[in-house]
């Protein structure tokens, strides 16, 4: 019966269907990573497909992440409540009818509502999946099992944008782009059918509660700082643009507030106030954002520079930034051997390797003529794909070393949100740069539409270089212990978070 469920110590006690369980889960777990990575070789066909001007560009991006972001911690939160099963199979649910809305979807403005959508059930489905499987398989099978997940996520990544490149081009039945979201129909409903029979289903503890202040103060600040970032530059930057931004900062300040009362009055908290009050998880945070807000807008820019501006097919383009992805797979599959050792010297490496990379690649950018050699590309973008490979562990065990037993899930959980936030941040930022750019390129002497692509495209690389340069500086700010300082913290997740590893 459910209400005996309980983790299993042995082999013995352990669910003989927990392996096909444990595919259930990857399969879901890789359709929500393959539709990250396979968005931006897309965007130029949608774009000219449904009339899309610049800012709608960046919001089928920014849409997915954000409401990611914010829906991490209170939809975990929530599976803990109702039951982790539970939220999975309604998460996967609400995804496959999400993609099929994205799949149908008429004109930009619902293809982005539909982003909406998709990015809040995997939001639902996403917390849900390592928590089951902690439950579902005894401590010695829980390393193994795990590290699935992390190839998992590599192979998306590779996958992702060759997948993608493939559908648009094999143009099936005449529906251009929309196969990249339809493909996660079928997909989806094997996995919910399967989850449903298969999943253990611990019970949840339904004496818990959520907090929907914090939820609404967070949500309300995060939409108030990314929508004028993406949308003032079409206005003109209006005032109301930056009483906006003024106000996202005004809500952060009310959510500390908010979380120091229900602190006091030992309530629950969206974000647990002894990590806002612990320095070195807050500089953590904000070096993960930092870290994850350059990767999103960046592929971003160059799928368009290559589809729009040097007219390659969606296929070329996947194909021209998939070394980024091998190279976030292949240290991905080494960095696992240091275990918690080197921490911030693997993060400083990181962050030289990606600004190394960025350099070299606007330096590319920059000596592009009238044709591009794609094979230029091939070494930078390995070479920051192995960087942030190396710096997501690093970052996140850094950061979790410091945090008590106590707060380790709570910190896992938040440090993934600020990840999914930067990353919204980042694609603002960066599309701000390269669509100013481009639309006055005749303003800063560009005499050709190639000239004005990739002058607009080496522009925006000069965040990537320096978000990563200032993770290098802050590196060593950062307090991280080893395992021999016995802090007891959460692991790191099992393999590079979702829209890190976007191509």
């Amino acid at each position: 019966m459910v209400s005996q469920f309980h983790p299993p110590q042995n082999k013995a006690e352990a669910d003989p269907r927990r392996w096909v369980a444990l595919i259930v889960l990857l399969i879901a777990s890789f359709m929500n990573l393959i539709d990250v990575t396979i968005v931006n070789v897309a965007l130029p066909s949608l774009q000219e497909s449904l009339g899309a001007d610049p800012s709608q560009i960046q919001w089928v991006i920014a849409a997915y992440v954000l409401a990611f972001a914010l829906g991490l911690l209170p939809f975990g939160r929530l599976g803990d409540i109702v039951g982790r099963t539970k939220m999975f199979l309604i998460g996967v649910s609400l995804f496959t009818v999400a993609s099929a809305a994205c799949g149908l979807a008429p004109s930009i403005e619902w293809l982005i509502a539909a982003r909406v959508l998709q990015g809040l059930a995997g939001a639902v489905m996403t917390p849900q999946v390592l928590a089951i499987a902690t439950v579902t398989f005894p401590p010695e099978e829980r390393g193994q099992s795990f590290s699935l997940f992390g190839l998992s996520a590599g192979l998306a990544a590779v996958a992702g944008p060759i997948i993608g490149g493939l559908l648009i081009g094999a143009n099936l039945g005449g529906l251009d782009w929309r196969p990249i979201f339809l493909v996660n129909v079928p997909v989806g409903i094997l996995a919910v059918v399967l989850g449903w029979f298969i999943i253990p289903r611990p019970p949840g503890h339904p004496d818990l509660k959520n907090d929907f202040v914090g939820i609404g103060l967070f949500a309300a600040s995060m939409v108030a700082l990314v929508y004028p970032l993406i949308e003032g530059r079409s206005y003109g930057w209006p005032a109301w643009s930056w009483g906006l931004m003024a106000l996202s900062a005004v809500g952060l300040a009310l959510f500390v507030l908010w979380e120091r009362r229900m602190a006091a009055l030992d309530q629950p908290q969206l974000l647990n106030f002894s990590l806002i009050g612990n320095g070195n998880f807050l500089l953590g945070a904000f070096v993960a954002t930092i870290f994850s807000s350059g990767i999103p807008g960046f592929f971003m820019v160059i799928s368009i520079l290559l589809q729009g501006g040097f007219g390659f097919t969606p296929l070329e383009s996947g194909l021209t930034n998939t070394p980024f992805s091998v190279g976030v797979l292949v240290i991905s599959l080494i960095s696992g051997r240091f275990g918690s050792n080197y921490l911030r010297l693997r993060l400083a490496i990181s962050a030289v390797l990606l600004t190394g990379g960025m350099i070299w690649l606007e330096f590319v950018i920059r000596g592009i003529g009238d044709s591009i050699d794609h094979w230029t590309f091939l070494p930078p973008l390995f070479i920051a794909g192995l960087g942030l490979g190396l710096g997501f562990s690093a970052l996140f065990q850094s950061v979790l070393s410091g945090v008590p037993p106590r707060d380790a899930g709570a910190g896992a959980g938040a440090l993934q949100a600020f990840q999914q936030v930067g990353g919204a941040i980042g694609v603002a930022l960066i599309g701000q740069l390269f669509f100013t750019s481009l639309e006055h390129a005749r303003d800063w002497g560009a005499t050709s539409m190639h000239m004005a692509f990739t002058g607009s495209a080496a522009l925006a690389v000069f965040y990537q270089i320096a978000a990563f340069g200032l993770v290098l500086l802050l590196a060593g700010f950062l307090k991280a212990r080893g395992p021999a300082q016995g802090q007891g913290s959460a692991p790191a997740p099992a393999g590079p978070p979702p829209v890190a590893v976007e191509a």
